[in-house]
């Protein structure tokens, strides 16, 4: 397990569009992507903002999910999407959330050279054809009203109803927010928010909810006025 760095859901390739969630339908087929080849990087901040989105599996492998075209990091070919950080100067980040991992990669000066040590997805599936569609259950059934197993990084695993659309655009919403924010992508965690919400009357409630749940993030408040007006919008059916 220590080997693993993410997962895919149908697909072998390295598809951050296709990351295993906390919702897995009933013929999702997993793909666990391991530890390959290490490699290190000098890059020098020439910008304030890196163009990197960072993710995490959990259980303290942070990966990059997105990195923005035309940025500094698309001009270094040697770091791809998938690429562990492993260490950031020599210190050693394997064990940090991706929120944490996001802000030091932020925090760093400007006009300073910095050292990345990676490592990148092993790659042993090249020859493989995507999974064809089969069974009996069309990937609609498996989205729309069907119970689904629901993964936490706290707590045991639970069989609860799928979110309802306006919940599932709220949740799409709060992830973009997030990445905006922190720079991280987390539809978990981007679910956990929308839940905290849910019956909640007024951004004073919802903040309060956040910090008894989430208080480890200290997100901004800003960010959580942002995040509330999102939910409020979704409910309006303002959201696409």
């Amino acid at each position: 397990p220590a080997q693993i760095m993410f997962c895919t859901l149908n697909t072998h390739k390295v598809d951050m569009d296709k990351l295993l969630g906390a919702q897995i339908g009933l013929e999702d087929f997993i793909f666990a992507h391991i530890k390959g080849k290490r490699k290190e990087v000098e890059v020098l901040k020439s910008d304030d903002m890196l163009g990197l989105t960072v993710t995490d599996n959990g259980a303290g492998c942070a990966f990059i999910k997105r990195i923005k075209e035309g940025s500094l990091m698309d001009q270094i070919k040697i770091i791809c999407v998938g690429d562990h950080i492993e260490s950031i100067n020599g210190k050693d980040v394997s064990d940090c959330r991706h929120y944490e991992v996001a802000k030091m990669l932020k925090d760093l000066e400007k006009g300073q050279m910095f050292k990345l040590q990676l490592i990148e997805p092993r790659k042993a599936f090249e020859e493989i054809e995507p999974r064809s569609t089969g069974g009996t259950l069309t990937a609609a059934k498996i989205s729309r009203g069907r119970e689904t197993l629901r993964l936490r990084t706290k707590g045991p695993a639970t069989v609860e109803e799928m979110p309802s659309e306006v919940e599932e655009k709220a949740i799409k919403k709060v992830d973009e927010l997030l990445e905006t924010y922190m720079g991280i992508r987390d539809i978990e965690l981007a679910a956990t928010m929308v839940e905290a919400g849910r019956d909640k009357k007024n951004p004073d409630e919802f903040a309060v909810a956040l910090d008894e749940t989430l208080g480890d993030f200290a997100f901004p408040d800003e960010f959580v006025f942002d995040v509330w007006g999102a939910i409020g919008d979704a409910k309006q059916g303002r959201l696409e």
